[in-house]
């Protein structure tokens, strides 16, 4: 009976020594092991550029349950604690979770919000288009929408590429070049209606000095892109016209390739034009001599701009494109035609617009 009860205590003893030297839990390595992974997946996620401050958090967890784990490590089995390292890790793993999904949420709210942007701003470029088409030539506002294409063209790519901030950036870019298109074809607007009734008045001159002397006379309508033969007051004949190539407003000085607007003569026929033929005007008239000096005056344009001259109706047209320096293009066949009739002291009248006659 002796000999059973100090055996029995032995055993006891024994098994209480075992669990004191073993310890009572194991280090959480597997937890460590799947924060490691969930910041890794967070990172190809996007989290270090859409959710930084949560993922740096994540990481710094990690480090702290790492260290935590690494101190129980170094102490004897039976003084071993790793809730600590396991509440720390745990948390580790929810917060890189956490990057990586709002880094997923970002990156799909700004596809659609990029997408939406997108959509709508080529929808406005084609509009734009559309309304250049109908137009007169204005060579900057059309390098305005030359320059948002490229733009639009640009985020595009960044977008296939995930680069949505970079994307947004050129959306900007094209949409501030997009209102000031918007803004010079309101302003050219707001400038034809301010000078219709001048262009009505030259063309009801012109018709009326035809008929009074029953002679030729040749009418020039830029929009229309129509170069008009008179008679009498009569239009017998209509030919197509190019005109300069930034030709949507009055010219203002040499070099700037608009058609002048204006009454003018013809004051020289040429038949060895580089053109092919030609008849040259008299532009600069005293009216253009006389905003010209008004414009340099205002600061309109350079006090070293010249006013420039040699405006002729001229043939090698046919290009179906405005391509000129400032003058009128026909064809050659054209220009054959219209040179039985026109000669030195034939009147031109050239306006941008005429919405009342023919």
């Amino acid at each position: 009976m002796r000999y059973f009860k100090r055996a029995t205590l032995l055993l006891i003893v024994l098994s209480s020594l075992v669990l004191l030297l073993s310890g009572c839990e194991d280090p959480p390595v597997i937890n460590l092991e799947n924060a490691r992974q969930a910041l890794r997946l967070a990172e190809t996620a996007g989290a270090l550029r859409y959710a930084e401050i949560i993922y740096r958090d994540a990481e710094q967890l990690v480090n702290t349950g790492w260290m935590e784990m690494a101190k129980q490590n170094g102490r004897l089995a039976p003084f071993r604690d790793y809730e600590n390292a396991d509440s720390i890790l745990s948390m580790a793993l929810r917060r890189a979770n956490e990057a990586r999904q709002k880094a997923i949420d970002s990156i799909e709210t700004a596809r659609s919000s990029s997408v939406a942007d997108l959509t709508e701003l080529n929808g406005e470029l084609k509009e734009w288009n559309e309304a250049l088409n109908g137009s007169l030539v204005n060579f900057n506002v059309r390098d305005d929408w030359q320059r948002a294409r490229l733009n639009l063209d640009m985020a595009e790519k960044l977008m296939a590429n995930g680069e949505f901030d970079e994307a947004k950036i050129s959306m900007i870019k094209a949409r501030n070049l997009l209102k000031q298109v918007g803004a010079a074809l309101e302003s050219h607007q707001e400038d034809e209606s301010r000078q219709i009734s001048v262009w009505r008045r030259w063309v009801s001159q012109t018709l009326e000095q035809s008929r009074a002397t029953n002679s030729y006379a040749v009418i020039v309508d830029k929009v229309a892109h129509k170069t008009y033969l008179i008679k009498g007051g009569r239009l017998i004949h209509t030919y197509d016209s190019e005109l300069g190539y930034n030709s949507a407003r009055q010219k203002l000085f040499s070099g700037d390739a608009a058609t002048p607007e204006g009454m003018y003569r013809v004051v020289k026929e040429n038949n060895r034009s580089k053109f092919y033929r030609a008849l040259l005007i008299d532009y600069p008239n005293g009216s253009d001599k006389k905003r010209f000096a008004e414009n340099k005056r205002k600061g309109v344009i350079s006090k070293r701009a010249r006013i420039g001259g040699w405006i002729e109706i001229h043939g090698e047209g046919g290009k179906n494109r405005d391509w000129t320096e400032g003058c009128v293009a026909l064809t050659n066949k054209e220009m054959d035609h219209i040179m039985q009739f026109v000669s030195v002291g034939t009147p031109v009248t050239i306006v941008r617009k005429s919405d009342q006659w023919p």
